[in-house]
């Protein structure tokens, strides 16, 4: 709660005497604002202290920021006694409106309130003895007075203390995001220290506006940086399973892509010089930023596997293609009567040795080959004998 702002209003005339009706008026108003602004305070209090007895509080500072012996039975009581001398200043006052009935008290009734105002009163706690409402006023303001000492409740106080929840929260987020032994955890380490000490010089009433906006500052960096930090492992996280599922494909792939340089090596003459990437040798997959780089070498073995299978597999499948080549070129031989020639028979013959040949030397089976598909053409002269008859 704030300082009080509303003061208590000064008392009018002497008792057993008629009080002037003007005096009366003001006064009436200046209580009536005065209960107003007390109630609040109340309440601001009892709420504080429920909060507290919630969280399981044994003890509160005292307004010179020492921890003895200040309970908070011992406050509760106290709040108690404050809420008890209020209700019988706001009985009195009730009384008052009676006998002011809305402006139309005569001489009798205006002296009745003078002895109202001035006459003792007594707390229905029984513990505050005999008072005026004049007294009555001063002891609630005095009770107030110590339990916000107490607990250091003021507006601005309440604000910062609200503050420093905020930025407690904010640290303990980012430390729930934070690496052991970072970078990270160091900082909310010192932020936390820090907002232990601000919490402290708080409770002692030193002004900490300027040091808690610089936490504050301070604290919204943290998070900011924590949230990267975590969405930055998040995506390490995946990039890393990313590179375990590739590392496991690209391993897989390595023993068909040896048996095909070992076949290639062992049927094809002069075959490509390119040896099969071992992924293994990149080691394990690392952690953290690492990893960005260990995708890119994986993505590179991937490209130098990619090679190594067209540049080996290519020679075998011409030589294949060599074959059917050569199947369907004898058939076209058959169809155009060339089967029996001896020079189609001999280049059939010397284009099938080095098709089959092992090693097989794919540039000079393909020069062949293709010898032998123009020998298997039908004759210029026979195609226009068969157009003449």
């Amino acid at each position: 709660m704030a300082a009080t702002q509303v003061a208590a209003p000064h008392a009018p005339g002497r008792l057993g005497e008629p009080i002037p009706a003007v005096d009366l008026l003001d006064y009436l108003a200046g209580l009536d604002a005065w209960l107003r602004d007390r109630r609040a305070t109340l309440d601001g209090l009892d709420g504080e202290l429920r909060r507290l007895g919630a969280q399981g509080a044994d003890a509160h500072p005292d307004a010179g920021g020492n921890r003895a012996p200040t309970t908070l039975a011992t406050l509760t009581g106290d709040l108690v006694l404050a809420m008890s001398m209020w209700q019988s200043v706001n009985d009195r006052v009730t009384e008052l409106l009676r006998l002011w009935d809305s402006g139309r008290a005569d001489a009798t009734a205006r002296e009745a309130m003078s002895r109202t105002i001035w006459g003792r009163l007594r707390s229905e706690a029984g513990q505050s003895g005999q008072t005026t409402l004049p007294e009555g006023t001063r002891l609630t303001d005095a009770l107030l007075t110590q339990l916000r000492g107490r607990l250091a409740f003021d507006v601005e106080h309440a604000d910062i203390i609200a503050r420093l929840r905020r930025a407690l929260a904010s640290i303990v987020r980012s430390e729930d995001h934070a690496d052991v032994g970072s970078d990270l955890q160091q900082r909310c380490g010192q932020l936390r220290a820090a907002h232990h000490r601000l919490r402290e010089d708080s409770m002692r009433g030193a002004d900490i506006a300027g040091r808690l906006r610089e936490l504050e500052d301070a604290v919204a960096r943290l998070e900011r940086d924590a949230i990267v930090s975590a969405a930055t492992r998040r995506e390490h996280r995946r990039d890393a399973d990313r590179a375990e599922r590739l590392l496991a494909e690209l391993g897989e792939r390595v023993a068909p892509l040896r048996d095909l340089v070992e076949r290639c090596r062992r049927e094809i003459l002069d075959p490509p010089l390119l040896a099969v990437p071992d992924p293994q040798r990149l080691g394990p997959v690392p952690q953290g930023t690492a990893v960005v780089d260990y995708l890119q070498r994986l993505a590179s073995v991937e490209r130098a596997m990619d090679v190594v299978e067209t540049q080996y597999a290519r020679p075998l499948r011409e030589r294949a293609a060599l074959r059917y080549r050569l199947g369907t070129a004898q058939q076209r031989a058959r169809a155009a009567g060339r089967e029996g020639s001896p020079t189609v028979v001999a280049a059939r013959g010397e284009a099938s040795d080095a098709v089959e040949h092992t090693p097989c030397d794919v540039t000079l089976a393909t020069d062949l080959v293709e010898q032998y598909e123009y020998l298997v053409q039908p004759l210029p002269h026979a195609r226009e004998r068969r157009g003449t008859s």
